[in-house]
């Protein structure tokens, strides 16, 4: 299918090949047997080779599983059946702008900002806790909040799941920044970042493949973040739940820690671990920001005990709700999805503590 609207049906992708010429704009739709066997392996490798090309998957049932390894495969969207012809026909559209050989659409650098940029790290020791959805509900209500741009860093550099859980096609990983550091000035970086159109938030997205993350030492994402800082109100860094020398490199240069922390005994002793490693860093308690997720799941465990155990007061209570879980699983953040929940709502003063200008607290609402 292309812009100008006509449609034709191929048994194979090389049979598409075939028929079609190297440089025409074409949205490919894509049936359920592609969720089978090499069948995305094939369609990751004929979008790289033909970057004219984008594609629009149509699956029997979508699992999260399936819906990260579409978007990894450069899938831009994935839809389920029964769908009626016409929303395939409009979600393929939707999709055509991506075929355009166009520059990216990129933010503008302030010359003297007003306020300095922050810094914001979110962090756990305990997979599972959160960490990732939290980072881009928040990066999502601050990029509401501010004219500037606020950029979201994926540095799980093995498994970072940013770009799926924003339903983002990225172009461009962290690893392309890097590997253009000897020559990366702010306008080169902004070009790399892809935009959430729905937000406003930018993204650096981790490396499609674990086999990269090497390519990423700690100095280049040093490098990167201090010049990210030139021109973004905020960069918000998620992070693997464990300590490397990456992770070490970030939460030094951070203003703020947030700390995640699930409602169950394995996670808060790990967090507890993950203190004592902190304090024995030298960090400021002034940075920690501790997040206590799922708060008010009945598990047995509560806020003041948590706190007493941690010996650090709860600065956000995320509550339990079968929102979150969905709309991780549609690819749109809880506070786009669902804003008057109360998952959106506890996302909401969350932010409340990183806003710079206390006259924009309530911007965007």
């Amino acid at each position: 299918m292309t812009e100008a609207g006509p449609a034709a049906s191929y048994t194979s992708l090389g049979e598409f090949d075939d028929d079609v010429e190297p440089g025409t704009p074409v949205v490919l739709v894509l049936g359920p047997s592609f969720a089978e066997g090499s069948g995305l392996a094939d369609v990751a490798k004929q979008l790289r080779s033909r970057p004219e090309l984008a594609a629009v998957m149509v699956v029997d049932e979508l699992s999260t599983e399936l819906l990260q390894r579409a978007i990894r495969s450069g899938v831009s969207d994935v839809i389920t059946v029964p769908s009626e012809l016409p929303e395939v026909v409009e979600r393929a559209s939707e999709n055509i702008s991506v075929t355009a050989p166009a520059q990216p659409h990129v933010p503008t650098a302030t010359e003297a900002p007003d306020q300095p940029s922050r810094l914001i790290t979110v962090f756990s020791t305990k997979g599972g806790s959160g960490k990732s959805v939290i980072a881009c509900n928040m990066g999502v209500v601050l990029a509401k909040r501010t004219d500037r741009p606020v950029v979201l860093v994926d540095a799980d550099l093995q498994f970072g799941d940013v770009a799926v859980m924003l339903k983002l096609t990225p172009q461009n990983t962290i690893v392309d920044a890097v590997s253009s550091l000897h020559r990366l000035d702010a306008q080169l970086l902004r070009s790399l970042l892809v935009r959430h159109e729905r937000s406003g938030l930018y993204v650096l997205p981790a490396p499609t493949e674990p086999a990269f993350a090497d390519q990423v030492t700690p100095a280049a994402l040093v490098e990167i973040l201090q010049l990210l800082r030139t021109f973004a109100a905020y960069v918000i860094v998620d992070t693997p739940a464990h300590f490397t020398d990456v992770v070490l490199s970030i939460l030094d240069e951070s203003d703020d820690v947030v700390l995640v922390a699930g409602m169950d005994i394995p996670s808060i002793k790990n967090v507890k671990i993950g203190l004592q490693t902190l304090r024995l860093l030298d960090m400021s308690a002034d940075k920690l920001k501790l997040v206590l997720n799922r708060a008010n799941a009945k598990v047995k465990l509560d806020v003041s005990e948590v706190e007493r155990t941690l010996q650090l007061k709860a600065d956000s209570l995320i509550p339990s709700d079968i929102v979150m879980p969905r709309s991780v699983n549609k690819g749109v953040p809880a506070v786009l999805d669902e804003p008057k929940s109360a998952v959106a709502r506890s996302m909401e003063q969350l932010a409340d503590l990183f806003v710079v200008d206390p006259a924009s607290k309530r911007r965007g609402r």
